[in-house]
């Protein structure tokens, strides 16, 4: 319920907070007292649209909060979670808006700063207000389905339907997948052969990058090293010179040894050992020259390499960079990507499989889709025939007696609430055309056809009403009979009891504020050239008072207030 409203510099009310309580709350007073104002504030704080217009003359800026409270399983507490708004479910929602002189506006919502767009969607779920001064509740078109699905109790329907459009979205965004990706599998088909046949044609293997490297710079450098081994080869000649004079040098060396073999002494051992020493080292020189020759001319030989040798070896190595660079991998690494081209092309091989399967998938989930829509639409089409019926039946107590309503199932795309749209559709008198509800009706039809409708979709609340709802011009152009009629079905709608809404009626109407439970009274006064309205909620014993002027005028006699106490009495 709606329990308290703060405003502040909006239009002729300088500051008013108002508490209010459960059941039919009747706003009355004087034609132009400003009981519009309340509800443009109220609108300004639940996020209708509102403009500087409202901020009062001289004021700074214009504000306005209103305090809610519900049951646990209202849906708003699931809006605010997911709005990630604070909030304590035992404590009220509060929801302000300020407008500045400007025009720049700011909306609250528990005190946490919100956009207006949010503040609208929470305002919508916990108020609804009836009239030609706002777009919201029935005149919100997409709100019809919501009223229908609630009055034909299709809760089980519509989660079945939801849960089925899922797996219908899963199926059919899973075959998209697999078709897109079919349409390219013969282009991938045809590049992961050629590419398989590439690689395999080329069979590269472990470290042969490395190895073809460094055999290409030793062939590269063979050459050279050739001509730095002759050059070696010829210095070390080949011709015996060099062994003939080692030979020389040893046959001196052993005359000397000859003559000075039977000297004695001291010096005569040292000579010979000398002697001895440079012997060895020269039939040395002559086995070390020799092996010299040999390991020289071994090195030469291993410098031969077979024709056209360096050429196979480039282009073997260039082949391997270039499939390499092709397929954006380093050489050791085309052995891994043949290995992945294969497993890529096996996957292609069971697309048609899968395919097929995904196919099918998207059949069964559309079939069962089709099945609980049309469930949900035969449920729909059945509840409106009711409802139809019964919000007909309310229209002749309210002077519509020649009016017509009809609720109107179009069929659209498939949805997670069905494919179906509803719209409430009227007409006013007998050849008009039916049309949309918010289109064709006067402000005092609206408000009297929105009443007929909730009325009969009270019987579907099951004692919970979600929403608090406000009546305006409800009893415009009827009286007498009629008006007793429209209170009489706003008391039952608003009873308490029988866990009815809360409900604000702004009338004009003394049997209408006879019927309420609680009467707010309305008034404006001039002083120093300022308008201001005021706000009392009257007692019990003054609201017979205000009843009787609303049924006297401006001289209240005795007459009235027993006609008011009378109308009290038997509302």
């Amino acid at each position: 319920m709606l329990s308290e409203i703060s405003i502040r510099n909006v239009v002729l009310i300088e500051a008013l907070d108002l508490e209010l309580s459960a059941g039919l709350t009747a706003m009355t007073g004087e034609t132009g007292a400003g009981k519009s104002i309340i509800l443009d504030a109220l609108g300004m704080a639940t996020g209708a649209r509102s403009d500087k217009g409202l901020v009062r003359s001289g004021a700074a800026k214009a504000q306005c909060s209103a305090s809610f409270t519900f049951e646990n399983d209202h849906r708003v507490w699931d809006m605010l979670e997911q709005a990630d708004i604070d909030f304590d479910p035992r404590e009220d929602i509060v929801l302000r808006r300020t407008i500045t002189a400007e025009g720049r506006s700011k909306a609250y919502i528990n005190d946490a700063p919100v956009s207006v767009k949010l503040l609208g969607e929470i305002g919508g779920a916990l108020l609804e207000v009836h009239g030609q001064h706002d777009g919201r509740g029935l005149l919100d078109p997409t709100t019809h389905q919501g009223q229908l699905d609630r009055f034909g109790g299709h809760e089980a329907l519509l989660g079945a339907c939801a849960e089925a459009y899922t797996s219908l979205k899963t199926a059919a965004n899973a075959l998209q997948a697999l078709q897109s990706r079919q349409a390219k599998s013969d282009d991938d088909r045809a590049f992961f052969e050629h590419a398989i046949g590439e690689l395999d044609r080329l069979a590269p293997k472990p470290g042969e990058d490395a190895e073809l490297a460094s055999e290409r710079k030793l062939l590269q450098h063979a050459e050279g090293a050739l001509g730095e081994l002759r050059a070696a080869s010829e210095a070390l000649g080949d011709d015996g010179e060099y062994e003939s004079r080692i030979g020389q040098a040893l046959a001196g060396l052993e005359r000397v040894r000859g003559k000075i073999g039977d000297a004695k002494g001291s010096n005569s051992s040292s000579a010979g050992a000398a002697l001895q020493a440079a012997s060895g080292a020269l039939e040395k020189a002559m086995l070390e020259l020799d092996e010299a020759r040999t390991a020289v001319s071994d090195a030469a030989h291993s410098f031969t390499f077979e024709p056209g040798r360096l050429e196979a070896l480039e282009e073997r190595l260039f082949a391997l960079r270039a499939a390499a660079r092709k397929y954006d991998v380093d050489v050791d690494g085309l052995q891994d990507l043949r290995q992945k081209f294969g497993d890529e092309l096996l996957a292609l091989d069971g697309y048609g499989e899968n395919l097929a399967q995904a196919e099918a998938n998207l059949a069964k989930a559309q079939s069962g889709y089709d099945t609980i829509a049309a469930k949900l639409s035969k449920a729909r089409k059945k509840a409106a025939a009711k409802l139809d019926k019964m919000v007909v039946a309310e229209l002749p107590p309210l002077k519509m007696e020649r009016a017509q309503f009809i609720t109107e199932i179009s069929p659209v795309d498939d949805g997670p609430t069905g494919r179906d749209q509803i719209r409430f559709l009227v007409s006013t008198n007998p050849g008009t055309p039916i049309g949309p509800l918010e289109k064709i009706a006067s402000g005092g039809e609206l408000a009297r056809f929105a009443l007929a409708i909730k009325v009969a979709l009270a019987t579907a609340m099951d004692g919970k009403a979600q929403k608090v709802m406000i009546f305006d011009e409800v009893d415009q152009g009827v009286g007498g009979a009629v008006a007793d009629a429209v209170g009489r079905r706003l008391s039952r709608l608003s009873d308490s009891d029988k866990g009815g809404a809360q409900v604000l009626v702004v009338t004009h109407s003394p049997q209408v504020a006879a019927s309420a439970d609680h009467q707010i009274l309305i008034s404006k006064s001039s002083k120093a050239g300022n308008t201001l309205t005021h706000v009392v909620t009257l007692a019990p014993e003054t609201r017979a008072e205000e009843i009787a002027r609303m049924l006297a005028g401006e001289h209240v006699t005795d007459e009235a207030r027993a006609a008011a106490r009378k109308l009290m009495q038997s509302s």
